[in-house]
């Protein structure tokens, strides 16, 4: 019997890839020197944006085997700014080369006057910068000729301006703009825990139809706060979220994300082997 999610007309997603993990140059020669047990990839965008060298060449010969996906962290989709057409085009000229399965970025703004932070900075949660990152997404829609998915930030401040929850404003986003989401449940964890909501809550205030992928990952716990750091295992607190994730929103591509204190491929295929485990047990109900 064929298996189906129940709800598919409900969805505004793409095909399901499976698991993923992202490349980082440690593990160039692992993807070289023969098949992996993964899915697709996840590769950083600005770190290809280049006009030759090594990056595109190793680029060019691991993507003959594996799918891949463009996460990017310099489109500043919430700034007041005019969109930068320069890097728009070499995002675009990026993406026909590796011709991915989608391309995403972060729900923050990057710089000022030309001038890239290199963080991932906060946004007020009001009317007026939900008007502006919408029109912001549809610009760069418009651009790309897809849509694009928006990843769910860390966050450490909160803004008195702000008249709604991050997952409210995520929502309408989504919808208003007709995107999809990358959602970072260890973000979730990081944010909830910095500001004191429940995490569930974040999570049944999605729109279910438009989570497209998920980001796993570790982070530095400081007792009074956590900082998204990306540079230890995934924690069993993050894994009992991922759970609940699953359990709601049913199978999503969902990949390891991992940028410091690297460790060797097969410890993040043993985690990414976890992550199929949890996956499969909760999804279960949305196959028949």
């Amino acid at each position: 019997m064929s298996k189906t999610m129940p709800g598919t007309k409900d969805r505004n997603t793409l095909a399901y890839p499976g698991f993923g993990l992202g490349l980082r140059p440690d593990h160039y020669r692992d993807f070289l020197d023969g098949p992996q047990p993964v899915e697709w990839l996840e590769i950083i965008s600005e770190n290809f944006m280049v006009p030759g060298g090594k990056p595109l060449a190793m680029l060019d010969a691991i993507r003959a085997d594996y799918p891949m996906v463009l996460h990017g962290v310099s489109l500043s989709i919430g700034s007041v700014e005019p969109l930068d057409r320069g890097y728009l085009a070499e995002l675009k000229a990026l993406a026909e080369r590796v011709e991915p399965l989608w391309v995403s970025d972060h729900l923050c703004w990057t710089g000022i006057n030309a001038h890239n932070s290199h963080d991932l900075l906060p946004l007020p949660y009001d009317a007026p910068t939900l008007d502006c990152v919408i029109d912001n997404i549809s610009r760069v829609q418009d651009y790309l000729g897809r849509r694009i998915l928006i990843e769910n930030p860390s966050s450490y401040v909160t803004f008195r301006a702000s008249d709604r929850s991050e997952w409210e404003f995520l929502a309408e986003m989504a919808t208003r703009a007709d995107c999809l989401l990358l959602l970072d449940v260890n973000n979730i964890y990081v944010s909830a825990r910095n500001h004191g909501f429940h995490p569930h809550d974040y999570l049944v205030g999605l729109p279910a139809g438009r989570v497209q992928q998920i980001h796993l990952a570790g982070h530095s716990d400081m007792g009074d706060y956590v900082i998204d750091t990306h540079d230890a295992d995934v924690c069993d607190a993050v894994w009992e979220l991922y759970a609940d994730a699953c359990g709601l929103f049913g199978p999503v591509a969902t990949m390891i994300e991992r940028d410091d204190d690297i460790p060797p491929l097969a410890a993040l295929i043993a985690e990414l082997d976890h992550a199929r485990a949890v996956a499969a047990r909760m999804c279960e109900p949305y196959y028949v």
